[in-house]
């Protein structure tokens, strides 16, 4: 009586759950990316603020294809269609290398140029007591949000107009008016010490820097993804041949 062989076959796609878990990260993040963007647009709508239609329907098209691709990718893996990693793959390298690329190149360019003009446009307020009713409201929130007040000599900047949004209620930031330091202004008043400028510059240099690692990080992330899609299509292709060859009855033991 002739013994029966068991055949124990191995899994040829080690790859394929670390693939689909990174690509279920990177869709759960091209989402909450995706739902900021449409909060942001609807914000600047409602507000009636003017943003260039081109850069919002860049933002849209990146992040759809975000997702998208991460769905595709997911599918691919999960049904071991090579033609889907294929399709993944093509995206993968076209979008990482962009934005890699772009980022490496213009940082220092567009870097200097946003904020030289951000600091021009905050100077060109001076004198802050002759400055218009918009600029007045811009200041305003940023001497609110900053915890400062000023621009460059602090309070003296506002002359006799010190605003509320300068009143200081945090002992270590105020600075106490007394005598006639500012003609006309009320005596005894807190307000705070630190003038605006070079901390809103020290806050935009520093989001401005995190916006470009983000971006630089996401290109080299999806450089990974990349990667692992190539690694796993030649996994899926190993074992579709050695399925093929098993099927054939001409499996020969130690040939994968």
């Amino acid at each position: 009586m002739q013994r029966s062989a068991v055949v124990v076959v191995a899994d040829k796609t080690s790859l394929k759950r670390p693939f689909i878990f990174a690509n279920s990260v990177h869709m759960a993040l091209c989402c909450f990316m995706l739902t900021m963007t449409v909060a942001w647009h609807r914000d600047l709508v409602q507000t009636g603020k003017v943003v260039s239609s081109v850069s919002v329907g860049l933002m849209y098209i990146i992040e759809i294809g975000c997702v998208l691709l991460s769905l595709l990718g997911i599918f691919g893996a999960y049904k071991e269609k090579r033609w889907c990693l294929i399709l993944y793959a093509t995206g993968m390298a076209a979008a990482s290398q962009t934005i890699i690329v772009r980022t490496a190149l213009s940082y220092q360019d567009v870097y200097e140029k946003r904020v030289v003009r951000e600091e021009t446009k905050l100077l060109s307020m001076m004198p802050l007591s002759g400055t218009s009713k918009a600029n007045r409201t811009l200041l305003y929130s940023i001497q609110e949000e900053f915890e400062c007040c000023g621009l460059i000599e602090g309070y003296k900047d506002w002359g006799s107009s010190i605003p509320a949004s300068c009143n200081c209620q945090y002992p270590g930031k105020c600075i106490r008016l007394r005598g006639i330091a500012t003609l006309g202004a009320p005596k005894n008043q807190y307000v705070y010490q630190k003038p605006c400028l070079p901390i809103y510059m020290s806050e935009l240099k520093l989001a401005f820097s995190l916006t470009m690692g983000i971006q630089f990080g996401s290109g080299v992330f999806w450089l990974v993804l990349l990667v692992m899609s190539i690694k796993l299509m030649g996994q899926i292709r190993r074992k579709q041949e050695f399925m093929a060859l098993l099927q054939s009855n001409r499996y020969v033991p130690g040939a994968f």
